[in-house]
């Protein structure tokens, strides 16, 4: 624990201008970023008596070990700084807001030359219109169905539009005419972007539009006798109304706003969102976050735009932003909304009215929310404590482990051999942590011996970051030498997870979480006890001391501990068993993707992998020209150089690694004696 006052600036030293600060900890990782009108007066509250700081403040200052800041000309700026650098350097005593999950949005990919209609989760892309969130996928589905008779527009896969564009034949929407068809040329790219513009601007909001001018054509249909027009627009009109009578109104037409409602007690806050465009609820979203820095109403609805609008820009930010508080500095944040909108932006607490009842029924919604993820967590965590307290007695463990990692081996008879690494932090997975390996010491099939490397590879570059961050000094000698670790070959990473990290020169230090920067208080291998004891050997070899290791074997579900003859038996309805089985599980699940995906790459490869320089464009740009494999194999290398992109060189290397592979041996049909010859995409027939 550091005392402020021994990196606490000089008086004098601090400005008095706007700015944004960041707390170091003893390891130069941010773990606080906050701004400022005055940063003289601002800094100075943190570094007053310890004991009249708020607590959380008062853990922060004494986790840090330094504080620097960054001088801006205006708040606006320093508002932005603030976000970019919260998003940056993650740190741990910021207010960071998380979806409980992935809502649903209704998407039209503009950036496409036909826009699609479809439902999109996840990270917003350039160039699509997005609507939402919606509770519900099949609320946007129910939504797009009665919408396609007015606006259709194309809603399939692009594989399936190639299809229909090869053999000229559109889906079945398009003969039930509730997509345009541009697959097959019906309409127009120009004509299909129109039906993608309207069908955006009727979910804007601006609807009168539309079913007027439908009610006015369907009356001059009839007029004109043509009846069946008349009743085909007439049911288009009542879809369009259908699709508006799913979302309430709830506010004069034509309003676009975001109302914001927080419930908060002394450790948790939740907040929700309702997006109301056209005068109608067109969305809804909510978040719960630990209160982990000193913070009141208006800092949390500060931070909660930061966190809904900080990558949006455009119609995607209202025209008006209801708040229950006003953040400290209304004025600048204000001024930061209208930027990302491109125009004047009202952020206001509503005083009467609609506008106040409905906030009313968001702020129900965040109380709602609050307690049913209170009552949730209450079980989840004294379950967790348990378990980990239990963990902690059976292995004779000085405290709870928080942080534990689990590394398992996986391999096919030898072959592909990978391994995993799983962390679990306060026991959670923290998948953000994950990490893999590649075996590359030696060829074959020994768990033990990749298990002591695997081990020594991910303690060798916790040892590089203390050396890097200078802890090393201080730090017991290792009783062997320090090789350098085995480079790791990058491999394709799961969604949430990373792969080991290569090796490179030590980066000047910048504050973000580094890879492996961080030690477990409890190893567990996959395994009993020769995989221990090398885990054990290799911490050995590094100096390593301080961190525990165990091993779970699957045959019993014991406990294996280093130089212990005897396993520890867990009982089986204990919850520090059952956390133990579900951390050495998630390794195992996240090894063997790995491997299985390795092995799948392998079994596709071909002779043309080998070619250096040659990338995937060139590859299908080869076999698009020849038809086939079997035909490029036979071409010459004047034939090759013809390919556009292919120069003699590369030609030359394409007809050597033909020339080195082996050719497999023909197919024979046992039932008619004939040869089974390649076709044109390369496979027998």
């Amino acid at each position: 624990m550091a005392d402020p006052s021994s990196y606490r600036p000089k008086p004098g030293q601090i400005p008095d201008s706007p700015g944004v600060y960041k707390f170091r900890d003893e390891h130069r990782r941010v773990i606080y970023v906050g701004k400022a009108k005055n940063l003289r007066q601002r800094l100075a509250n943190y570094f007053q008596d310890l004991a009249g700081l708020h607590p959380r403040t008062r853990t922060m200052v004494t986790t840090a070990a330094s504080v620097e800041w960054t001088v801006v000309s205006t708040e606006v700026e320093a508002l932005q700084l603030e976000y970019s650098w919260i998003k940056e350097f993650d740190p741990r005593f910021n207010v960071k807001y998380r979806d409980d999950k992935s809502y649903p949005y209704l998407a039209v990919t503009l950036n496409e030359e036909f826009p699609r209609v479809q439902v999109m989760r996840g990270a917003k892309k350039k160039g699509v219109r997005y609507f939402g969130p919606y509770g519900h996928a099949w609320a946007i589905r129910e939504t797009v169905d009665l919408m396609l008779r007015v606006f259709p527009v194309r809603t399939c896969s692009a594989g399936v539009f190639k299809n229909a564009e090869r053999t000229g034949r559109p889906c079945l929407l398009g003969y039930i005419g509730k997509c345009s068809a541009p697959c097959v040329g019906r309409v127009t790219p120009e004509e299909h972007r129109d039906l993608a513009g309207d069908f955006c601007d009727f979910m804007a909001g601006r609807t009168g539009t539309y079913i007027r001018r439908l009610e006015k054509d369907m009356t001059q249909a009839a007029e004109d006798m043509e009846y069946e027009r008349a009743a085909r627009l007439r049911d288009d009109a009542e879809a369009l109304r259908r699709a508006m009578e799913k979302s309430a109104v709830v506010l004069a037409d034509a309003t676009d706003a975001d109302l914001i409602a927080v419930a908060e007690d002394e450790l948790e806050a939740a907040v929700q969102i309702f997006h109301v465009r056209g005068g109608r609820v067109r969305g809804q979203r909510g978040w719960v976050t630990d209160k982990v820095e000193a913070v009141d109403t208006a800092g949390l609805v500060e931070h909660a735009l930061q966190q809904l609008y900080g990558e949006e820009s455009g119609d995607s930010v209202p025209k008006e932003v209801l708040v229950p508080a006003l953040p400290e500095d209304p004025e600048a944040v204000s001024q930061w909304l209208a930027d990302r909108r491109g125009s004047q932006v009202s952020l206001r607490i509503p005083q009467r009215g609609d506008k106040k009842d409905l906030m009313v029924t968001v702020q129900r919604n965040a109380q709602q929310a609050l307690g049913l993820h209170k009552t949730k967590r209450a079980s989840d965590l004294t379950t967790r404590s348990r378990a980990l307290e239990e963990i902690a007695e059976a292995l004779g463990l000085g405290s709870a482990p928080l942080r534990v990692e689990c590394f398992d081996i996986s391999h096919l008879q030898g072959d592909d051999v990978v391994a995993s690494m799983v962390v679990f932090e306060d026991g959670l997975a923290r998948k953000s942590e994950y990490r893999r390996f590649q075996i590359k010491g030696f060829e074959g099939q020994d768990d033990v011996r990749s298990m002591h490397e695997v081990i020594g590879r991910r303690f060798r570059r916790y040892l590089q970051e203390k050396q890097r961050t200078g802890e090393w000094e201080d730090s017991p000698a290792p009783t062997g030498p320090v090789p350098a670790s085995a480079p790791s070959v990058p491999g394709t990473a799961e969604p949430g997870s990373a792969r080991e990290e290569p090796r490179d020169e030590p980066r000047e230090d910048d504050g973000r979480p580094k890879r492996f920067a961080y030690p477990p208080q409890l190893v567990v291998v996959d395994g009993g006890q020769p995989q221990v004891a090398a885990a054990k050997r290799a911490l050995d070899e590094l100096g390593i001391d301080d961190i525990a290791v165990c091993g779970l074997a699957k045959r019993l579900e014991e406990v294996w501990l280093p130089d212990d003859d005897d396993p520890v038996v867990l009982p089986r309805s204990s919850e520090g068993l059952y956390l133990l089985q579900r951390i050495r599980d998630e390794a195992h699940r996240f090894a063997i993707t790995y491997q299985r995906a390795k092995r799948a790459k392998r079994i596709r490869s071909s002779p043309l992998d080998d070619v250096p320089g040659l990338g995937d464009t060139r590859k299908q740009a080869l076999i698009k020209h020849f038809g086939s494999v079997k035909k490029l194999r036979q071409a010459t290398i004047d034939e090759i150089c013809e390919v556009p992109g292919i120069g003699r060189r590369t030609a030359e290397s394409v007809a050597v690694a033909f020339a080195a592979a082996a050719p497999a041996a023909p197919a024979v049909n046992t039932a008619t004696g004939e040869i089974i010859e390649e076709d044109d995409g390369g496979s027998r027939t």
